[in-house]
């Protein structure tokens, strides 16, 4: 007969089982190291070679030429860090021998885009009226929304990085001189500790 040991070891497997059946576990630590790289990269080039000043742009009738480049710049770092996103979790699933593309992760894609999609709108209109000033702030507002609500699809830690991400683009949007500033903050620093804790955690 079993012993209690036997029982526990049992009730283990059972639990872990079920939690890789309703939860999204193949997110990689190097992907929010790489993201945050990237958004590094981004603030660098924005500050300094597209001169992107919020605080001389926080309302204004036209877009200054430079400011659709900063512009094209979030989307060329927002592919980056979807696509490394997206191939080292499939990597990850695979020395799981899991499956990336699952019920679970499209739940967990499917709740995180309804926040994206409706701040991504948002911001564009703000930018046809010129409010140029609240887009650095609201990528943070929104993206910590969608963190916080995919946070039930996949590790917990998710939850404290979205509050972290809204609390400073709540904290830009207020402070609209240094929103770049917790933009860097946000999606570089901030991604690239959570990374390296996720990493550690999770992946060693």
């Amino acid at each position: 007969m079993k012993d209690q040991q036997d029982y526990v070891q049992d009730i283990a497997e059972i639990r872990s089982m079920m939690e890789r059946s309703s939860k999204f576990l193949s997110l990689s630590g190097w992907a929010g190291i790489m993201a945050g790289i990237y958004a590094l990269a981004g603030a660098y080039i924005a500050n300094n070679f597209l001169g992107y000043q919020p605080d001389q742009l926080v309302q204004s009738e036209s877009l200054a030429p430079d400011l659709w480049n900063v512009v094209l710049l979030a989307l060329v770092v927002l592919i980056l860090a979807v696509g490394t996103a997206i191939y080292l979790s499939y990597k990850k699933a695979s020395r799981r021998g899991e499956k990336a593309w699952n019920a679970t992760s499209r739940r967990m894609i499917a709740n995180m885009a309804v926040p994206l999609v409706v701040g991504g709108i948002l911001i564009l209109v703000l930018l046809a009226k010129g409010f140029v000033g609240l887009m650095a702030p609201l990528t943070l507002l929104f993206y910590g929304l969608a963190l916080y609500t995919a946070s039930r699809f996949t590790y917990d830690d998710i939850k404290f990085l979205g509050l972290i991400q809204m609390g400073l683009g709540l904290a830009g949007s207020y402070f609209i001189a240094y929103g770049l500033l917790f933009w860097t903050i946000g999606f570089g620093v901030v991604h690239i500790v959570y990374g390296t804790y996720m990493h550690f955690r999770y992946e060693r």
